[in-house]
């Protein structure tokens, strides 16, 4: 009918609202550039922490499209698209567009993520459910070193461990995080399940991450003391 507009989808809106235009200050960046997936690797970082959920940890895909702002009062702005794949399995997870400002006083970085599911609630939460059955209800507490193995290796058993020590190890790295510097979860050095009278599970960590510097090659190992994590299902 004349006078009347057809609203653009949300989708659009959302992409509108995600990239910049017009502003001497941005920069588009190349999707495979190291600042992109740094940047993208924090805010799955965040959204794995927020989410608290085993079964719907997410590992980067691709990053699709980049863009850079400089905000003189704040700092840097990165602007991502980019697609997400299931931690254990590898398989699509869905896409995200996220925001991430790297302040310029020390500060942890400031994330916006909104992503698409390729699985649904009912699906992530029985998966949920069977990681928290399994540790629930071991025979004796969980103990144990070096997860993976020299080799790459996890025992099947120690699965649930490790997805737990993923989530909680999301926090920390998210918080240490700067533009110029980035995180991994390398390797569980320790695990030492504490058994308890209520519907909670409780482990002590001690966590190796990695350190990945993004404008140089070289790297550090530091260890991370970690305890008292908790999930409740």
């Amino acid at each position: 009918m004349p006078g009347l507009r057809a609203s653009p989808p949300a989708f659009l809106l959302l992409l509108a609202l995600a990239f910049p235009r017009g502003s001497l200050a941005v920069q588009e960046l190349e999707p495979g550039s190291r600042s992109a997936a740094a940047a993208a690797r924090v805010a799955l970082l965040y959204r794995n922490f927020q989410a608290g959920s085993l079964g719907g940890l997410r590992a980067l895909g691709q990053v699709r499209k980049a863009t850079l702002k400089n905000i003189p009062e704040s700092g840097h702005k990165y602007y991502l698209q980019f697609s997400t794949e299931d931690y254990r399995t590898g398989e699509d997870a869905g896409n995200c567009l996220a925001t991430v400002l790297f302040p310029k006083k020390k500060s942890r970085p400031v994330v916006s993520i909104k992503c698409s599911h390729t699985k649904d609630q009912k699906e992530i939460q029985e998966e949920d459910n069977r990681f928290y059955q399994r540790i629930r209800h071991q025979s004796k507490p969980i103990t144990a070193n070096n997860i993976p193995d020299s080799y790459g290796n996890i025992e099947p058993a120690l699965e649930p461990v490790w997805a737990l020590a993923v989530a909680g190890s999301s926090s920390i790295m998210w918080e240490k995080s700067t533009e110029t510097l980035g995180y991994f979860l390398a390797q569980v050095k320790s695990v030492r399940q504490w058994l308890r009278k209520d519907d909670f599970i409780e482990f002590d960590y001690t966590v190796l991450l990695h350190e990945i510097p993004t404008q140089t090659w070289s790297w550090d190992r530091p260890s991370m003391q970690v305890s008292g994590w908790e999930w409740f299902h």
